[in-house]
């Protein structure tokens, strides 16, 4: 699964062509780590309509703090440059799969 940083994010999240699911995560954080199966498999699943990426909160404080992520995982889904979609925890793949319907 692919990783962003505050340098990057511009280009690899608000300039892409598909939806975007991003994960804002820690290392630190046990539920952000069950869910790394979970997002490989939904990445695997819907690899042509969304692209689904990571950002450790740690190391990209900027863009953590612009978009005011208070809790891990918090899963943002950008579409056009813009967030469309916010869900906080950890879910099931059929969840969140559920969940992101509306914006495949």
């Amino acid at each position: 699964m692919a990783e962003v940083t505050d340098a990057d994010f511009e280009a690899e999240v608000i300039g892409a062509e598909l939806p975007v699911l991003v994960e804002f995560t820690a290392d630190w954080c046990p539920p952000c780590r069950q869910m790394g199966p979970v997002l490989t498999a939904v990445a695997g699943e819907t690899g042509d309509r969304l692209k689904v990426v990571q950002l450790d909160v740690d190391h990209n404080p900027e863009t953590t703090n612009a978009y005011k992520v208070l809790s891990m995982p918090t899963f943002m889904v950008f579409r056009g440059g813009e967030p469309v979609k916010s869900m906080v925890g950890a879910r099931p793949k059929r969840r969140l799969l559920e969940e992101l319907s509306d914006v495949l």
